[in-house]
């Protein structure tokens, strides 16, 4: 098995960089967030089209990513 339709894209969620990657192996759909920086998956999700896993992925990356907090480094 393949994956085919394989796309990446870059989106902000809650001021975090994230990298979402969709693709399908046969008639399901998986989709991957993940912070850029150093690439720790933060969801996943699987679904009969791309849209219904996309929006499952998001949906959890977004309420996780809601409830991190971000330091500042410096004065």
């Amino acid at each position: 098995m393949k994956p085919e339709d394989r796309s990446e894209r870059r989106e902000v969620i809650h001021g975090f960089p994230v990298r979402i990657i969709s693709y399908r192996l046969e008639e399901t759909w998986y989709v991957s967030v993940d912070n850029v920086e150093p690439g720790a998956r933060i969801a996943r999700a699987e679904g009969a089209s791309r849209e219904e896993a996309e929006t499952a992925a998001l949906e959890d990356a977004t309420r996780r990513l809601e409830r991190s907090r971000r330091l500042t480094v410096g004065g």
